[in-house]
């Protein structure tokens, strides 16, 4: 049976703690088992819950980067197939819940959003989504994508692979690639996926871990990012 995991929350479905946890716990429950993952109205994410951000100290800012990699990472191994149904608006961490799945259908609406833009936002990425997003995004596009941090329509971001497809009833199409998925051998599906993406150690060590966090906090400081962020969230 199908999971269908919805995103549906203020900020366009943004990433708010509560938000990954909703994620983390449909994982749980499809218990490998193929998931679907949506949102409500015209996003599936705009993103990180920049308002939430503002209000963390430097030790809540370390519990909530440590949730977003666990959310990430934890999609990202999921050892079922994975659709990822962009129904709209998909920005920074909206794109990487994206990226983190087997598959990715936008909608064909001119008017969505794609991107990767934490650059402009002054943000870097936390080494393991970084590390995803290296092995997810095609090498000759990933420095126009991370470094040019902007938001591209649907076709451009076809173009320059961060969906897989674009259709005009992506949710349709999604149940239907998902339902194809489904039909590979379950336990092999599984092992092919482990094999292709190892575990989070591999995408970044334990050991070193809690260093690499530490060293990117001055670039989530609020003093540094407030002005772009609130620019953002007027947007």
């Amino acid at each position: 049976m199908t999971e269908i995991i919805k995103l549906s929350g203020p900020g366009k479905n943004a990433l708010s703690s509560a938000m990954m946890r909703h994620v983390l716990e449909g994982l749980d429950k499809a218990a490998g088992a193929p998931v679907l993952l949506t949102g409500e109205g015209d996003a599936l994410s705009a993103g990180l819950d920049l308002k939430e951000v503002l209000m963390l100290d430097p030790g809540g800012m370390v519990a909530f980067l440590r949730l977003l990699e666990h959310c990430m990472t934890t999609l990202y191994l999921y050892p079922g197939p994975t659709i990822a149904v962009l129904n709209g608006h998909a920005i920074a961490g909206g794109s990487v819940l994206a990226a983190c799945c087997d598959v990715r259908i936008a909608t064909s609406k001119p008017t969505a959003k794609i991107g990767l833009n934490e650059t402009a936002l002054g943000l870097r990425f936390p080494p393991r989504i970084l590390a995803i997003l290296r092995r997810r995004l095609p090498p000759q596009h990933i420095d126009e994508i991370l470094l040019g941090a902007g938001l591209f329509n649907p076709e451009n971001a076809l173009r320059l692979g961060l969906v897989d497809e674009v259709a005009d009833d992506p949710y349709e199409v999604g149940l239907k690639r998902l339902a194809e998925l489904a039909k590979h051998p379950a336990a092999v599906y599984t092992q092919t996926k482990q094999d292709l993406r190892g575990t989070a150690d591999s995408l970044y060590p334990e050991a070193d871990h809690p260093r690499a966090i530490d060293g990117m906090l001055t670039s989530w400081d609020p003093a540094i990012v407030h002005s772009k962020i609130m620019a953002a969230l007027k947007r």
